[in-house]
This record gives structure tokens, sequence and C-alpha cells, in this order.
């Protein structure tokens, strides 16, 4: 797959892209601008539109496409459009708006039969029947929706293609760690996050709802399992344990958690999270690297570049 995000330093650009946030700023000497992330099926890229006026504005909104031309440079490490023409995109280009979005490498149908295989396997009743009640409440969004706005997964059916890789994972510690209770490890990975269904407006060009911005989705997972429990008429101490596997999983207080984990399986489910997390992450800036060569700087891996050893070349031939 090649795309905006394969290109180097010094690449001509001219092309359409679907513009995937638009952000009003201004520069220190009080003139409007507008930060623009386009994307293409690779991935997306900055570029700065200088003096924006409000019409600009108008124009270029999140979900437009637009016809760009330009070239690509280096800014602190990392690769940015520059533009030189930008014009919205009419119904004589002939280009529709699924052509440029990204979208996970499993269809949702084959993804949506592994699920149902991992809940199956689930003994326990309470918890099995809690995750199939969320489960089938929010299949829809749950198969379309990223997984985040940037950074890991952020594409379509990104959110499910992380579950099933999180899943993936555990069944191979369980395997190895038999101590680790599969059901609530399981379950917990499936809820984890699934209150970004709520969290995000939708499947393209995510961005955070009201319920996101105010509660964030371990909150309102927490407490749509609280309500499913209550509709369910389901007691007892499972409810809790699935409360905290999704209250505790991003480990620390720093990063986002309300609480630290205080089940193992929490714990794993935190690690589990993170590893694939990061992965995705360095998978893909990496497959648009040249072997030899340094990836850009990648912000949420603490800003690091990572190298491409000329041995993964020599591995794929």
């Amino acid at each position: 797959m090649k795309g905006i995000t394969f290109l180097k330093a010094g690449d001509p650009v001219e092309q359409y892209l679907l513009i995937k946030q638009s952000t009003k700023g201004v520069t220190t000497t009080g003139k409007p601008f507008l930060t623009l992330i386009f994307q293409d099926r690779s991935g997306d890229i900055e570029a700065k539109l200088w003096d924006a006026g409000d019409e600009d504005e108008k124009k270029y909104q999140a979900q437009s496409i637009v016809k760009v031309a330009g070239e690509i440079h280096n800014y602190r490490g990392k690769n940015q459009l520059r533009l030189r023409q930008i014009r919205p995109a009419t119904p004589a280009d002939g280009v529709s708006i699924g052509e440029f979005l990204e979208t996970a490498p499993v269809p949702k149908e084959e993804m949506m039969d592994q699920l149902t295989q991992y809940i199956f396997e689930m003994k326990n009743p309470t918890i099995q029947r809690l995750t199939r009640h969320l489960v089938k409440k929010h299949q829809k969004e749950f198969l379309e929706f990223p997984a985040a706005t940037k950074n890991h997964h952020e594409f379509v059916s990104g959110l499910a293609f992380h579950v099933l890789s999180m899943l993936h994972i555990a069944k191979s510690l369980t395997a190895l760690y038999p101590s680790l209770n599969k059901d609530l490890l399981y379950a917990g990975i499936i809820l984890h996050d699934m209150g970004k269904v709520e969290e995000l407006s939708g499947a393209v060009s995510a961005s955070y709802t009201l319920e996101g911005n105010l509660l964030g989705h371990i909150s309102l997972m927490v407490n749509e399992i609280g309500q499913a429990a209550k509709e369910l008429e389901i007691e007892g101490e499972e409810v809790l344990m699935l409360q905290h596997m999704v209250l505790s999983h991003h480990g620390k207080a720093e990063w986002g958690s309300p609480k630290p984990p205080m089940l193992r399986e929490a714990e794993i489910l935190h690690y589990i999270d993170n590893l694939d997390a990061k992965m995705n992450m360095m998978d893909r800036v990496i497959n648009r690297t040249k072997p030899g060569e340094f990836t850009e700087r990648v912000f949420a891996l603490e800003n690091r570049s990572f190298y491409k050893p000329q041995m993964y070349e020599e591995e794929n031939e």
C-alpha cells in the first residue's frame, strides 16, 4: 500500500486528500491560520494553511475532500505537507470519501465471528451474559469505530481490531499462566475501550463528543456495566470485578487511570493494551521507512525515532 505517508522530504504532491481535522490558530503576529490533518488510506499528515480567513474555515472542514499541490518537508523529525495550492473537490472530480479511509486488515464479519468465539469460551455465566449483552447493544459502532483519534488503531474498525489482537495475546498468556482467570481477562479486554463508541463522534474523522470530553470512555463504560447488570438483574462480585478491569486499564493516574490495577487480570490487561498499542504505532511508522534509515519521530512513544535494520528487507525476500 502506498500513499501520502510513504512520501519523503522533497517529494512533490498533487492529489486528492480527505480533511480529517481542521483547527483554527493565530500566529504571534495575530494572523489567522488553519492546521489541517489530511488523510488517505495510508494514514495522515499535517499541513498549515496560512492567512486563512473565515471563508477558508468554512470551506476546509473535517470530512471534506480537497485537491492539494505542494511538497513534503521535514519539521522537527516529522513529515509535513507544505501547501502551494488547495481547493475543494467538486462532483465533477469523481472522488468519494471511501477512497481515503484506512480500514482494519480483517473484514468486520470475520472479526465478529472471532469475538463471538471468545465469548463462547467463557465459562462464568454472569461474565458471559454481561459481555454478550453489551457487545450486542453496541455491535454496529464497536465494529466500525476507531480505537482512538490519533496514535494507535485510528482507522475504521480499529477498535474491534485492537480488541481482537489483545484477545489473541491473552489466549497465549492464559496458556502460559493458567492461574489467570480467562473469563475475567477476556471480558475485561472486550469491554475496556467499548466506552469509545460514546466518547467518539463516529467512524470517520472521529472527534470527542460532549460526553467524551466531560466523562471519558472509562467512566462511561463503568456506568454501562452497572446499568447492564441492573437490566439483567445480575448481582455479585463479577460486576464489580469487570468495572475495576475497565477503571484501571490505563495503569497509572498520570495516564488517565482513576484506579491502579488491583487484580492480577487487571494488571495483565494493562500490559496487553499497552503492548498492542505500541506495536501498532511502531509497525505503521517502520512500514513506511526504508531499510537502513530511521523513522520519523513518534510523539506517543516519547518522541523517539526507530531504526529499520537492513535485515528486515532480507527476511522479506
